[in-house]
């Protein structure tokens, strides 16, 4: 297992270790004590699973609010995502940038997003497949998002027409958005 830095200290990339021969591939894609080794010591409680049709589908930018906030190890397993983290710690020396990421199936990269972090993806593929393991149950009562064009973020999403649901393109911009996260 590899651990890449990322321009956030608390996002990480990372690159299990992937067994190929003749037959396809074999991959330990979690694997607490090894990431705890690393230190990333987390409690993943639930898994989650998406399908996106079609290419230019956006989901997000979401989070969950304090003290149900959720840590993300996004992985996808058909497909290929445009992967976004916004720092949303309003009193971060980083707040309200991004850096995104390319997650598909061959390069089998993980993306930890930790709680502070607003978390979305475009799809790049028809068919693409998102799983990801989180450290908090899902909550209604504290689900909450950022519009995905928010000017003032100017993420450079690969599509400007994107798919969304009705709950996406109805998100608040970032200085509209209820955020309770500090660094």
């Amino acid at each position: 297992m590899q651990i890449f830095e990322t321009s956030f200290q608390e996002v990480k990339l990372i690159k299990p270790r992937i067994i190929k021969d003749e037959r396809g591939f074999f991959t330990e894609s979690y694997n607490k004590r090894l990431l705890s080794e690393n230190g990333i010591d987390l409690n993943f409680i639930q898994d989650n699973h998406s399908l996106s049709l079609e290419k230019g589908v956006i989901r997000g930018l979401h989070f969950q609010l304090n003290p149900k906030a959720q840590t993300k190890l996004v992985r996808v397993l058909a497909g290929a995502i445009y992967d976004v983290v916004v720092d949303i710690r309003t009193d971060s020396p980083t707040y309200g940038k991004w850096e995104s990421f390319i997650l598909n199936d061959e390069n089998q990269l993980q993306l930890l997003v930790p709680k502070g972090f607003a978390h979305g993806f475009c799809t790049l593929e028809r068919n693409t497949q998102v799983f990801y393991k989180v450290d908090e149950y899902y909550s209604p009562e504290h689900d909450r998002g950022i519009y995905w064009n928010d000017s003032s973020l100017k993420i450079d999403w690969p599509t400007s027409d994107p798919i969304l649901s009705m709950k996406d393109s109805q998100l608040p911009n970032i200085q509209d958005a209820e955020i309770n996260f500090y660094k």
